[in-house]
């Protein structure tokens, strides 16, 4: 079976969105694509499907709500920040996804929860909740998480998620189609990656770095994560998030995005082995 093909079967799927999703340019808080996420979740739930979101937006919202330019420097700025968007990104998923007969569940993690010793309360956590059809919410717990104790960012932290309860699917929305060659926005002959079963060096560096000014990731930790999913035998998707009916079309197998295809052998940038560990 075609690679894409196998994504209709996907049941157990993890999607991560990220900061410049959630919010405009101006940094106010889009709730036309929440609204929309929300829905899509919700059929994709009707449907039968079993849906664990983790969303960035914490320390944007927060920015929003406090009316600052950008989000703080330091790292307690940052931490007040979130503490104040997390209660506002909670508020607004949950009337969201209130309007399609779904409640939410609030899961903050950090690397200790993801640990041996602990993970297992973790995993209990998510199956309690997806059991009783509650959507699982995760972001990282940016508050108290410090530098021994954070996933970084939460492309990571989706791929930690997607493991710790077993998805068959991860999908990273995003603001640009998926992985190119080049930076897009820089390089108008960067060519699109649509399914990547062998990564080389020369396609790992084209990742670049850092993200936009109110998230944390880029493009490279995304494909880390993406690609650590597909060694351990999730696929991946990484896709524009622009318009969140997106889903249906990966979940259809239509060749969107950029697919990493889950059990291959990635070579010049082997994973040192599992986050969780």
């Amino acid at each position: 079976m075609e690679a894409r093909e196998r994504l209709k079967e996907a049941q157990r799927i993890v999607v991560k969105i990220g900061t410049s999703s959630l919010v405009y340019p101006n940094g106010k808080t889009n709730l036309r694509r929440i609204q929309t996420l929300a829905r899509v979740i919700s059929d994709l739930m009707n449907k039968g499907k079993e849906i664990v979101l983790v969303s960035s937006g914490a320390i944007g919202l927060g920015v929003d709500k406090l009316n600052i330019a950008e989000k703080p420097s330091t790292v307690a700025g940052r931490q007040a920040v979130a503490a104040v968007g997390q209660v506002n990104l909670m508020q607004t998923y949950g009337r969201a996804f209130e309007d399609y007969g779904y409640a939410v569940g609030q899961v903050l993690l950090t690397k200790y929860s993801a640990r041996e010793e602990s993970k297992q309360n973790s995993i209990n956590t998510f199956n309690a909740l997806l059991g009783m059809n509650i959507i699982p919410i995760v972001n990282e717990n940016d508050t108290v998480a410090v530098d021994e104790i954070k996933f970084g960012d939460n492309d990571n932290l989706s791929y930690i998620v997607s493991e710790l309860i077993g998805a068959d699917l991860l999908i990273i929305l995003t603001d640009i189609d998926g992985y190119y060659s080049k930076n897009p926005h820089e390089n108008p002959d960067a060519v699109l990656y649509h399914n990547i079963s062998d990564l080389s060096e020369q396609i790992e560096a084209a990742a670049g770095g850092a993200g936009s000014k109110l998230g944390t990731g880029g493009m490279l930790t995304k494909v880390h994560a993406s690609r650590l999913a597909a060694e351990n035998g999730t696929n991946a998707v990484i896709a524009n998030g622009s318009d969140p009916e997106i889903i249906y079309d990966i979940l259809d197998g239509v060749e969107i995005g950029t697919l990493f295809i889950a059990n291959t052998k990635l070579t010049d940038c082997q994973t040192e082995g599992s986050l969780l560990k």
